[in-house]
């Protein structure tokens, strides 16, 4: 069995990494870039291998930097099998879907400019028939069922608890020596994240390739975080003044409403108006009512409780660009939750470029920040920020929440992968190479674990 990194290797985005076992070549995500001043140049690059010779593609989960750039793989040429768990499915039709129209919306925006400039026009790196053709190649799986890819090549997927449908892809290979077993963790949750049960304890592998993206650090307390929350709720319905949220559509959106709902009444969230502006965020909200069976037994409850997280009594499910807009004309009394999570697209942008400006704002980051986003300049400490071309002072209050996390810590990391047997070998992939360098000496230490450091175009034989 044979591995080479393409993405996600001394970065969190753009997963990509082949198998070849058993006379076959198998694809594990194939995700978008979204960092870098060069990431358009990357994201239509030639793809590092021949796509010709792709038997399989398996998908860990529906975040845009594990799937946003299969469309573009069909685009060019592949037409067989996609596995992924069936929540996983329904979430990438929406996530590509929207993926297309930003592409197309950008790609109109800037033929504009080089017109002007005599230029030749772009095309966008994929279409929505693009979109649509791939989306018929798709293949739902159960969590736990083993499926035969190919004689002597078969794979499970396995609940990783870090959003709705996420999973980490077990795969075996007969060779003539014998069963190999690869082990790709995905993107691994917290243990405790609401809505989404723990992730999968993994028994046995002969290798191990496993995310980092929080590999050197420890995740506050979700209950000091809530604490942390409440606590700005409170204080803004008291003062005055306006939330934004920049969230993922898929996961951190879903908790925040979840807690909302539980905390409505202390934390005072009546005061407000919340507006949910992501045509994206709305209709994977329909994907988790969907895929109930899949929640853990608190979320169960709360999902029959008063207060229904996506049915909240001062919840605005903004429905177009009008009404978006219009949430610029108010200048208090407002939370705003609205994509993308790292502020590189979306409308959080167009709300940043009207409220950032004003001291009575407050900005809420709950995840991760990737390096060269608008959302980590800010996070970072930036006073101006260039937002449409034009500069914007930083006069919002920001608060980081570290503790609502999608992505497990180092503790949770290490104890995820202390269970498995004999502890393996391991490649860390999904992590900026600080954070990699961390918990790789983490896993030495504690488990004397051989692990290793993938970089692009590298390849492991095992």
């Amino acid at each position: 069995m044979k591995l080479t990194f393409f993405g996600a290797a001394g970065e969190v985005t753009g997963s990509c990494h082949l198998v070849e076992a058993s006379g076959k070549r198998i694809l594990l995500d194939c995700g978008l870039i979204q960092s870098g001043h060069d990431e358009d140049k990357r994201n239509a690059a030639r793809f590092d291998f021949d796509l010709n010779t792709i038997d399989a593609v398996i998908l860990s989960h529906a975040h845009i930097d594990h799937v946003g750039r299969l469309p573009l793989l069909r685009k060019r040429g592949y037409r067989g099998p996609v596995y992924t768990q069936r929540a996983t499915r329904d979430l990438s039709k929406i996530m590509l879907e929207d993926s297309a129209r930003l592409a197309a919306a950008d790609i109109e925006y800037e033929n504009r400019r080089r017109a002007r400039r005599g230029l030749k026009a772009l095309e966008p790196l994929y279409d929505e028939d693009d979109v649509e053709h791939v989306l018929h190649q798709l293949k739902a799986v159960d969590y736990d069922q083993t499926v035969e890819l190919f004689p002597g090549l078969r794979f499970r997927l396995r609940d990783a608890g870090h959003i709705i449908g996420a999973a980490i892809v077990e795969l075996w290979a007969d060779e003539d020596d014998g069963t190999r077993k690869l082990v790709f963790s995905g993107d691994i949750g917290p243990k405790g994240t609401p809505i989404l049960r723990d992730p999968t304890t993994i028994e046995d592998a002969d290798l191990v390739m496993m995310e980092s993206t929080y590999g050197d650090r420890l995740h506050r307390a979700r209950s000091d975080t809530l604490i942390e929350l409440g606590k700005i709720f409170r204080e803004v319905g008291e003062r005055g003044g306006n939330i934004l949220i920049p969230a993922f559509a898929v996961g951190r959106t879903q908790e925040i409403l979840y807690w909302c709902a539980q905390h409505f009444d202390d934390w005072g969230l009546d005061r407000f108006r919340i507006a949910l502006d992501s045509p994206m965020a709305t209709k994977v909200v329909k994907v988790y009512d969907a895929h109930q069976d899949l929640f853990d037994d608190e979320a169960k409850r709360v999902w029959r409780g008063r207060v229904h997280p996506f049915r909240l009594p001062n919840l605005q499910l903004v429905a177009n660009l009008q009404e978006s807009i219009a949430l610029n004309n108010v200048s208090s009394g407002l939370i705003v939750i609205a994509g993308s999570g790292m502020c590189n697209g979306g409308r959080i942008r167009h709300h940043l470029k009207h409220q950032l400006w004003r001291a009575t704002t407050h900005v809420i980051f709950p995840g991760y920040q990737a390096a060269g986003t608008l959302g980590r300049q800010l996070v970072d400490g930036a006073k101006f920020v260039k937002i449409f071309g034009e500069q914007i002072k930083v006069n919002a209050t920001l608060h980081t929440i570290g503790g609502l996390s999608a992505h497990a810590d180092q503790a949770g990391l290490a104890e995820w992968y202390g269970v498995i047997k004999d502890h393996p070998p391991v490649w860390l992939v999904h992590g900026e190479d600080k954070a990699r360098m961390v918990f790789a000496d983490k896993l030495r230490q504690d488990f004397g674990a051989n692990v290793s450091l993938a970089h692009p175009g590298e390849s492991v034989v095992f």
